[in-house]
């Protein structure tokens, strides 16, 4: 049971898989053609897209939870929202990289680290310890790492 007076509403907690649905859609809708375009990375399918997507999926949403049962206090919690706000950088320098669209470079600056700046800004607000999320930089490369060579045995059937 826990003893934490709950002060952060849904639109943080649950907002961080909202908000990553909105942008992961543009992901898997975009990933596998720009992908096939742009022979300088690894093609990845349609398959390997979406359960690398669907992967991430899993924690994010394990995340959201464990953010919504301690009102934000949540060290996984705190940590996915750190996560997934400083992607966005890694989205608009690939963009840079290859002079133009690149999946989720839409999305990053529009709804990404919009979102993770406003639910930051909101834990701070309502008193919440935020020095949790400080692991996102040790844990972004792991998990989005793991979720891709998941996608990968899983979409060449091994």
């Amino acid at each position: 049971m826990c003893n934490v007076t709950v002060v952060i509403g849904k639109s943080v907690t649950w907002g961080l898989l909202a908000a990553w649905v909105a942008h992961d859609l543009e992901e898997l809708a975009t990933t596998s053609p720009w992908s096939r375009a742009h022979r300088a990375v690894p093609t990845v399918g349609r398959v390997e897209s979406a359960v690398a997507i669907g992967a991430v999926g899993v924690v994010m949403a394990v995340a959201a939870a464990e953010g919504a049962r301690t009102g934000g206090r949540s060290r996984l919690f705190q940590t996915a929202l750190a996560g997934f706000g400083l992607h966005a950088v890694t989205h608009v320098a690939a963009s840079a990289v290859f002079r133009g669209y690149t999946p989720g470079v839409l999305t990053a600056p529009t709804v990404v680290a919009p979102f993770a700046l406003w639910a930051w800004r909101r834990l701070r607000r309502e008193g919440v310890w935020t020095g949790g999320g400080r692991p996102a930089l040790a844990a972004f490369p792991l998990v989005v790492g793991g979720a891709h060579v998941l996608a990968r045995r899983v979409a060449r059937g091994r």
